[in-house]
């Protein structure tokens, strides 16, 4: 925790409204000058603070930022969010989770970043990710499972994000396999679940998570290869992103611990529950090839089942799963 984050933790909760410089000094063990300087930088980056003589500093109001110290802050989870790695700018928090995973990390450590440069989706896809906006983070994972498990990881961060959707936001959403959630049919949140693993053990996975909360129009870009929205854009109303990113933290962090308990089951019905395209007739794209039929349900390792015309049953492991319209239909 830099001194930055020291100070703010005290102003959120000292019980008293106004903590001295002089407290603050003896407390954080740095000069009265360093705690000057650092009430500085927080002005500048937005936080109102009020300074009176003979009282000290209190915080009046802060700017929409995602820090570590208040992310963590009665978190109250087992497990994820125990650390968290904040960045005002960074290239991507799937690279930067692993690095740290690279360098010892421990498991649950979650990566959040204001903003991406380099921000991908499934496929290499460029994933916009445009500052003070949106959430952007990577979580950190050392499961005990099978290599062949591991995509499992996908369907439950899905069903947290889903469930997060609905509890603080208050929309109706669907899932559409493999990683994208979909609100009126547009996608408004992706994950990206990446894995270091040799042939019988998995080292770490890494789930990145993508959701537009506060995105305005203008801010998709114009060449964009499917319809996409925002939060705000669906409902008319900001979303406080510190709340949204707590709440999934706790979602997931639960529905984690029930997943070593229980395996893969709770979680795979819970995400078909959410799923609007289980018995409706899609067509999968897979490259050269493509495929019809009706879409059953997931297999117990996260495969799509699709049932073809003939009554054949195929697992589909990669392609764009594209539901097929009644006007497709009839041309």
């Amino acid at each position: 925790m830099t001194s930055r984050d020291e100070i703010l933790n005290l102003f959120r909760t000292c019980p008293d409204p106004y903590i001295s410089g002089q407290k603050i000094s003896h407390l954080l063990n740095i000069s009265r000058a360093a705690v000057w300087k650092q009430v500085k930088v927080l002005r500048e980056s937005g936080f109102e603070i009020e300074a009176k003589h003979s009282l000290g500093y209190r915080l009046l109001a802060a700017p929409d930022l995602l820090l570590a110290v208040d992310i963590e802050n009665g978190l109250n989870s087992r497990l994820i969010g125990q650390t968290v790695v904040a960045f005002t700018d960074t290239d991507s928090t799937n690279v930067q989770a692993r690095q740290l995973a690279e360098a010892g990390a421990i498991e649950g450590t979650v990566v959040v970043a204001d903003r991406q440069s380099a921000g991908r989706g499934r496929l290499g896809r460029r994933w916009e990710s445009p500052s003070g906006v949106n959430l952007y983070c990577s979580i950190l994972l050392h499961p005990q499972i099978p290599v062949q498990q591991a995509p499992q990881l996908t369907f439950l961060s899905a069903v947290a994000v889903a469930e997060t959707l609905e509890k603080v936001c208050h929309l109706s959403v669907e899932v559409k396999w493999p990683n994208d959630i979909l609100v009126n049919g547009a996608k408004i949140s992706g994950l990206l679940n990446e894995m270091n693993a040799e042939t019988d053990q998995i080292h770490f996975v890494i789930l990145g998570v993508g959701v537009n909360l506060n995105m305005l129009e203008e801010q998709f870009p114009e060449a964009i290869n499917y319809p996409a929205t925002s939060v705000l854009l669906e409902t008319g109303k900001p979303v406080d992103r510190l709340m949204f990113l707590r709440t999934f933290l706790r979602c997931l962090d639960q529905y984690y611990a029930e997943f070593l308990q229980e395996g893969f089951t709770p979680i795979r019905q819970r995400w078909e529950s959410y799923c609007d395209m289980i018995n409706r007739q899609v067509r999968v794209d897979q490259g050269s090839r493509s495929l019809s039929g009706t879409v059953i349900g997931l297999d117990p390792e996260g495969a799509l089942r699709l049932q073809l015309d003939n009554g054949k049953v195929e697992r589909i492991l990669a392609g764009d799963v594209i539901p097929v319209t009644e006007k497709k239909d009839q041309e």
